[in-house]
Order: C-alpha cells, then structure tokens, then sequence
C-alpha cells in the first residue's frame, strides 16, 4: 500500500477506533433527519438512501428526507455535511467512488472528518455495452482494434483506475466522466460512449428491457444471474473493486448518537424488505458491515485500490 493510503489506514484506525469528542444525545432523534445523497437522482446511491431512509423511519419515528447534491464527485454533500451540525440530523450516503478522493494528495477532505454509521450494499462491478451495438463481447474490447469510450463516474474514480489498468493489457479505452447516474446509464444506448461501468443493479432497468447487457464483471467468480459472463478472475486481470455505499456522520458526532444510527441500520439490513431489495440489486446477501466493523472493511478496500494506482517513476527514469 502507498504511504498516502497507509496514512490514510491510520487515520481511519485512529479516528474509527478510539472514537469521536462526545457532545450530547439527549432524546435523540426529536425532529426530522435530513439524509445526503452526494449524486443526482435515479443513481445507485440515490435508490439504497431512498429504501434506508423509507425503513428508518418507523425505527425512528421521526421523517428522513432524502437530499440529493450532486456535484464534484460527491465532495458538494460532503461539504454540506460538514458544515452542518454534528447532531446527528444531517447524515450521508458515501459511495467507494467518493472514499477513493480521499486517498488523493490534494483531496480536500480527510478521512477523520467522517465516522462510518454502516456499509449497506456491496455490488460487483463491470463493463455494460449496448445490446444492439457493434461490441458484443469482452473479446471486441480487448482486441483493441480502436479506441473507446468508457463512461465513469470522475477521473481518479475507482472506474477510472480499473479503466486504465485494461488499457495497459491491450484495450483502447478513454473515460469519460458522466456526474448523473441516469445520463451515464443511458450514454451507451444514445452513442456518447461505447461503454459504461457500473454494478448491474443500477442498470437493471435497461437490462430487463434488453437495451444493454454485461460483457465484463470484475470478480473472483461468476457473478450471480450471469454465469455465462467472462470475469476477471477467470481471465487473469488483477481488478477486483466492489462497489460499496454506507452511510457517514460527522467525525464528532457524540458515539451515542452513532450508535442510536447503527443500531437502527442494523434492524434495516435485517429486514425481508431490504433483503429482497439486495437481491434485485444484484448485491452481496452479506452487504452489511456495522460500525465497529468497518476499519477491517475499509482497510481492505484501499488495499486493493491502491494496487491499481499508478506508481510513482523514480528520479533515474
């Protein structure tokens, strides 16, 4: 892991583990929570808020508002958490695509400004084409005969990252960055790309109606419902990044407060409601980390991430 990201893990550690400034939670929650989506609407992170927020609040009693401020990779809602209260009543989805802007060098934000509430959903993710379109199969991307446009979520993005590391082994492939989920989704069906990244869940719509269809997914094994799909383990490309979304405060947010929020997520996850809505998202049945669990969780993911970051030349090259 590069130093970067090992200080991050010690941040993380630091922060996680031995917990933030206690300020108070006193008849908590008494008033509406408003809840952060840091992407626009109809995107994965806009649909597990919505269903969190719809079964949180009988746990509660109190509403829990979505918000949606897209922007920056999702640094627009970090900035409104972050200057909202640490009480407890402004809460946000953090997407992996968001995490990795912390690992950058000049990311304006730092890990220990954020406690993690709970991860709610892990997908695999893969490269989508249209049905209807000249690619067919991973075999016409990695020929690399021509180049072509992948759409991703922003540079430096886990996508972008998996993006490159296809184009080092033969493919011809250039990002480009769509900040709302539903223009990026639709990019390979109207032309602006060739190709899109995503986790088959937030683009189930346009599966179930045949207009595009997986011709890569980044995992160890075959992903479920679509067995007949080439993987990356299969075919010895090093890429493995899931994508994960959970739900942050405010890094001083009194521990009771955090609890009170994991507890009430814990109940969430458990639900026949947001199993079957893990199913149908094409998510991981164990998509659950609690709190006291993520620092393990976390630490592996940047692991991983930073295995796809470019190295650093040396003076002598």
């Amino acid at each position: 892991m590069s130093k970067r990201l090992l200080a991050l893990a010690a941040c993380i550690a630091a922060t996680w583990v031995l917990g933030p400034v206690p300020a108070t939670a006193d008849a908590y929650p008494s008033r509406p929570i408003t809840f952060i989506v840091p992407w626009g609407p109809g995107g994965g992170a806009d649909q597990v808020a919505r269903m969190a927020s719809k079964l949180m609040e009988p746990e509660l009693k109190v509403s829990v508002p979505v918000v949606n401020m897209p922007g920056a990779t999702g640094q627009t809602g970090h900035q409104k958490l972050l200057t909202s209260p640490a009480d407890g009543y402004t809460i946000e989805i953090m997407t992996a695509d968001t995490f990795a802007t912390l690992a950058a060098p000049n990311s304006r934000f730092k890990i220990e400004q954020f406690i993690p509430v709970a991860v709610l959903i892990q997908q695999r993710s893969g490269l989508f084409v249209s049905a209807s379109g000249p690619i067919q199969g991973w075999e016409d991307i990695a020929k690399g005969d021509k180049e072509l446009k992948v759409a991703i979520t922003g540079y430096n993005s886990p996508d972008d990252l998996s993006t490159k590391l296809l184009t080092k082994r033969g493919a011809k492939l250039q990002g480009i960055p769509f900040a709302e989920p539903g223009l990026r989704y639709a990019s390979v069906i109207g032309g602006q790309s060739d190709v899109v990244y995503e986790q088959a869940g937030d683009v189930r719509s346009f599966l179930d109606g045949k207009q595009i269809k997986p011709v890569l997914f980044f995992s160890d094994k075959p992903a479920a419902g679509f067995e007949d799909v080439p993987y990356s383990g299969k075919l010895g490309i090093d890429v493995r990044l899931s994508q994960f979304r959970m739900v942050v405060v405010r890094g001083d947010t009194d521990p009771a407060i955090v609890k009170r929020l994991s507890e009430t997520l814990s109940k969430v996850a458990q639900s026949a409601e947001y199993k079957a809505y893990l199913s149908q998202q094409y998510a991981q049945p164990d998509s659950y980390v609690a709190s006291d669990q993520a620092l393990p969780f976390i630490k592996g993911w940047l692991a991983e991430f930073a295995a796809l970051m470019p190295k650093p030349q040396s003076a002598s090259q």
